[in-house]
C-alpha cells in the first residue's frame, strides 16, 4: 500500500511536469505548485498568451510591453499579484484588467504613464494595494479610482503632478495610506480628497506647497498621520490645522520663519510634531494639542535667551520633549534645549544681544544636510532650479515677461509682478512648462497669442488681475490647457469666445468677477467641449438663458452667491451628467415643483443655503432619489419641507437654521430622521415655546400619532375599528396651542362590526399644506 500511494504521488508529479511544460511560456519560468510565472527582463512586447489560467502571480517586470489593449489579461482571470514594474508602459486601455476580479495587488511602478483615465482600472473591484510611483503622471481623471472601493494604499510618488482637482479620488471608500511625496504640488482643490473618510496617513512631502491647505485638510476627519516635510512653507498662522484626529505632523525641511501660538488649537491629539530644520529663532508656547509628547526642534537657528524661557516652562509643566540645540548666546552654543534649565534663559543690555546675533549671522545659512539647488541659465533677477524644473521670478517688480528661462522648465512662477499687459509671444522658450502662474500681475490686457508655443501648458492661473474682457484669441496656442483660473478679475461677460480655442478645458473659474448673465449660443456645448467644473462664485448673475449650459459632460456647477430670483431648471435641461449644483446665497424665495427633473438621474450634491427660501413645493424635489447623497437647504426660512422619504441615498443633511413649524404636518419629517443611521439637525422656530429645540427631542408629535401617517405606511387592518369619538379640540402638551379638531362626526366613515374599514383616516391637513 506504501508503495503504491508513492508510485501514485510520482505519478502526479510527472503529469503536474508535463502540463506546466506545456502551459508555460517559453520566455519565462513557471512554478506550478505556487501557481506563480516569471517573465522578467524578456524583451516581451505583448502579454505571453499561454499562461496557465490558473496562474496566481505573474511578474513581468523589466519588459517592452509600451500598452496594455482591452482584454490584455483575460486568460489569467484568478491573479491576485501582478508586477509590471519597468515595462515602458506608455497607456493603459480601457478594460485592460476587467477580468481581474480577484487582483490583491498591481505594480506599475517606474513606467511612462502620464494620464490616469475614468477607464483604467475598471474590475479590479478586489484590489488592495496600488503602485502608481515613478511615472509621468500629470492628470487624474475624474471618476479614474471609482472601481477601487477595496483599495487601502495608493503610491503616487515621484510624478508630474502640480494640482489635485476636486474629488479626484472618489469611490476609495477603504484607502488608508495615500502617499503623493516628491511631485510638484502647488495648489490643492478645497474638496481634493473629500470622500476619503478612512484615510489615516497621507504623504505630501516634498512638493511645492506655500501655504498649509487648511480647507482642504479639514476634510479628513481620520488622518492620524501627515507628512508635511520638505515643502517650501514660511508661516503657519492661527488655526492653519484643524485635523481632529490627527497624532504625528511632520513640519521638517521647510522655511519656516514663525508659527502662531494658536495654528495647531484644532488639533487637540497631536502628540508628536516635528519642526527641525527650519528657521525658527524663537516659540511661543502652543495651545490646544493637549496630548504633545515630542517636538522636535533640531537644526533650527534658536537664540536661548528670555523669550524661550516660557516654551521651556511650558514643556517642563506639559512634560513635552524638547529635541533640539541653541545656536546662541555663545555660552549657551550647542547646549541641549531640554537641558538648559529656565533660570538660565534671560535676556541681556540690548547693545549685548545685538552684538552676539550680528555674530550669529553666519551660522544661520542653510542646514548642511540640504542639498544645494542646481543652477543653469537663468533671467536676471530670478531663480531656476534645473534639477526640479521650477523657476521663479516672484514679487522682483518685473514690468516684461522675463526671457531665457532653462527649456526643460516646468513650473514658472511669475505672480506678484507689475506685467498690465501680456502681448503676442510673451513666453518663447517655454514649450515645456505645464504649469504657469501670473496672479496678482496688475494685467488688464491679454494679446491674441500671448501663450504661443506653450504646447504642455495644463495649468494657468490669471488670478487676482484686472481683466476686463479677453481677446477672442488669447489662448490660442495652448492646446492642452485643462485648468483655467481667472477669479478675481473685473469680466462683464463670460468669455465664451476665448474658450473656443480650448477643447480641453476641463476647469473653469470664474469666481468674483463681473458676470451679470448667461447667454445661450453654445456657451459650453461647442467650444469647450470636455468642461466638467464650472465655478461662477460671486457675480452678479440675474438669469441663466435656456441653452447657456447645454453640456453632456459638465458635472460641477456652482452660481452660488449671485442675484438669481428663481432656480434655472430650463437652462439645466441639458447638463445630462451634472452631480454638484450649489445655488447658495442667491435671492431665491421660492422653489417650485420639479425644480430639478432635468438633472435627477445625475445629481449628487445639492446646495440651497442662506437663499431666503420661505417654501418649497411638495413636488420641488420629484425625481430626486436614492442618488442625491448631499442636501443642504441651511439658514433659510422654511416652516414646512417636502417628503424627503424617497432620498434614500442621503449621506449629508444639513437643515438648521429654518424656523420649523413643529405640529403635526412635520410628522413625515420627525419619522424619517428617525429611520436614517446619522444624526440630521433640525430645529424647531414655532411654536414659541419650543422654539430653538431638536425636532428629535420634542414629545409635541407624540399626540399626533393616531391621526396622521408617514408617507410610505399601508393600509392598517384589525379586527375591530376604533370607536369614533365626537371630536374635541385638544392643547398640546408642549405648546399650550390648541391643535385643529377632528372633522366632524357626520363625515367620517361610519364603523361597522361586521368588517374593517378598507382605508384608514385621512391624515390631518394643514393650512400650509393645502396652499401648496
Amino acid at each position: 500500500m506504501v508503495l503504491f500511494s508513492a508510485a501514485s504521488i510520482l505519478l502526479v508529479l510527472a503529469m503536474s511536469s508535463i502540463v506546466e511544460a506545456n502551459t508555460c511560456p517559453k520566455e519565462c519560468s513557471c512554478d506550478g505548485r505556487k501557481l506563480t510565472v516569471t517573465c522578467v527582463g524578456k524583451n516581451l512586447t505583448e502579454i505571453p498568451q499561454t499562461i496557465d489560467e490558473i496562474t496566481l502571480k505573474l511578474d513581468l517586470r523589466n519588459n517592452n510591453l509600451q500598452e496594455l489593449p482591452k482584454g490584455a489579461f483575460s486568460l489569467t482571470p484568478y491573479l491576485t499579484h501582478l508586477t509590471l514594474q519597468r515595462c515602458n508602459i506608455l497607456r493603459v486601455k480601457e478594460g485592460a484588467f476587467r477580468s481581474l476580479g480577484r487582483l490583491v495587488s498591481l505594480n506599475l511602478a517606474y513606467n511612462k504613464i502620464d494620464v490616469l483615465y475614468q477607464e483604467s482600472f475598471d474590475g479590479l473591484s478586489a484590489l488592495k494595494e496600488l503602485q502608481l510611483d515613478h511615472n509621468r503622471v500629470e492628470e487624474i481623471r475624474p471618476g479614474a479610482f471609482t472601481q477601487l472601493g477595496f483599495l487601502n494604499m495608493l503610491a503616487l510618488t515621484h510624478n508630474q503632478l502640480v494640482y489635485i482637482p476636486n474629488m479626484a479620488f472618489q469611490g476609495l471608500q477603504n484607502i488608508k495610506w495615500l502617499r503623493l511625496s516628491r511631485n510638484s504640488l502647488n495648489n490643492l482643490a478645497p474638496e481634493a480628497f473629500t470622500g476619503l473618510f478612512t484615510l489615516s496617513r497621507l504623504s505630501l512631502d516634498h512638493n511645492e506647497l506655500q501655504f498649509f491647505p487648511t480647507q482642504t485638510m479639514s476634510r479628513l476627519p481620520e488622518v492620524t498621520r501627515l507628512d508635511m516635510s520638505h515643502n517650501p512653507m514660511t508661516y503657519l498662522g492661527e488655526e492653519s490645522v484643524s485635523m481632529v484626529k490627527l497624532t504625528h505632523l511632520y513640519l521638517d525641511h521647510m522655511s519656516l520663519q514663525d508659527l502662531s501660538d494658536q495654528a495647531l488649537s484644532r488639533a487637540p491629539l497631536l502628540s508628536h510634531l516635528d519642526l527641525s530644520h527650519n528657521q525658527l529663532r524663537y516659540l511661543e508656547p502652543l495651545k490646544g494639542p493637549y496630548e504633545l509628547k515630542s517636538l522636535n526642534l533640531t537644526g533650527n537657528p534658536l537664540y536661548c535667551n528670555c523669550f524661550m524661557r516660557p516654551l521651556r516652562e511650558w514643556a517642563r509643566v506639559r512634560n513635552v520633549k524638547l529635541l533640539g540645540a541653541c545656536v546662541g548666546p555663545p555660552h549657551l552654543s550647542q547646549e541641549p534645549l531640554q537641558s538648559v534649565a529656565p533660570l538660565d534663559l534671560r535676556c541681556r543690555s540690548r547693545g549685548e544681544v545685538l552684538k552676539e546675533e550680528f555674530e550669529l549671522e553666519p551660522t544661520e545659512s542653510a542646514p548642511p544636510t540640504a542639498k544645494p539647488k542646481q543652477k543653469g541659465k537663468c533671467p536676471e533677477n530670478c531663480d531656476c532650479d534645473v534639477e526640479a524644473q521650477h523657476a521663479t521670478c516672484e514679487d522682483r517688480g518685473h514690468t516684461k515677461v522675463p526671457r531665457g528661462f532653462p527649456a526643460k522648465t516646468q513650473m514658472l512662477d511669475l505672480r506678484s509682478n507689475h506685467f498690465h499687459h501680456l502681448p503676442a509671444n510673451s513666453f518663447p522658450g517655454t514649450s515645456q512648462v505645464v504649469s504657469l502662474h501670473l496672479e496678482s500681475c496688475k494685467i488688464h490686457e491679454i494679446e491674441g497669442g500671448a501663450f504661443r508655443g506653450m504646447k504642455n501648458l495644463f495649468y494657468l492661473y490669471l488670478s487676482e488681475n484686472d481683466i476686463t474682457s479677453l481677446d477672442p484669441g488669447a489662448f490660442s496656442g495652448a492646446p492642452k490647457l485643462n485648468y483655467l483660473h481667472l477669479e478675481g478679475n473685473r469680466l462683464l461677460q463670460f468669455p465664451g469666445s476665448a474658450m473656443a480655442l480650448l477643447p480641453s478645458l476641463f476647469v473653469l473659474h470664474l469666481e468674483r468677477n463681473a458676470i451679470s448673465k448667461l447667454e445661450p449660443a453654445g456657451l459650453l456645448s461647442s467650444k469647450t467641449p470636455k468642461l466638467r467644473e464650472l465655478y461662477l462664485t460671486n457675480n452678479t448673475i440675474t438669469s441663466v438663458a435656456k441653452g447657456s449650459l447645454d453640456s453632456a459632460f459638465l458635472g460641477t456647477l456652482h452660481l452660488d452667491s449671485n442675484q438669481l430670483k428663481e432656480i434655472p431648471t430650463h437652462a439645466l435641461s441639458r447638463a445630462a451628467n451634472l452631480e454638484e449644483l450649489n445655488l447658495s446665497q442667491n435671492s431665491i424665495r421660492y422653489v417650485g415643483p420639479n425644480a430639478f427633473q432635468p438633472i435627477s438621474q445625475s445629481l449628487k450634491r445639492l446646495y440651497m443655503d442662506q437663499m431666503g427660501v420661505e417654501k418649497m413645493s411638495l413636488d420641488a424635489l420629484r425625481g430626486l432619489g436614492p442618488g442625491l447623497k448631499a442636501l443642504t437647504v441651511r439658514g433659510n426660512q422654511l416652516t414646512e419641507l417636502p417628503d424627503l422619504s424617497p432620498l434614500t441615498g442621503l449621506e449629508v443633511v444639513d437643515l438648521k437654521e429654518n424656523p420649523l413649524l413643529c405640529d403635526c404636518a412635520l410628522l413625515p419629517l420627525r419619522r424619517w430622521m428617525e429611520k436614517l443611521k446619522f444624526e440630521v439637525i433640525a430645529t424647531c422656530g414655532q411654536p414659541f415655546e419650543i422654539r430653538g429645540q431638536k425636532v428629535r427631542d420634542v414629545p409635541v408629535f407624540k399626540s399626533c400619532t393616531e391621526s396622521v401617517s408617514p408617507p410610505d405606511e399601508k393600509v392598517v387592518t384589525a379586527p375591530r375599528p376604533p370607536k369614533v369619538k365626537k371630536p374635541k379640540a385638544s392643547v398640546s402638551k408642549v405648546s399650550g396651542v390648541k391643535a385643529r379638531p377632528a372633522k366632524p362626526k357626520a363625515k367620517l366613515p361610519k364603523p361597522t362590526k361586521k368588517k374593517p374599514e378598507r382605508k384608514p383616516v385621512a391624515p390631518k391637513v394643514t393650512k400650509n399644506q393645502k396652499t401648496m
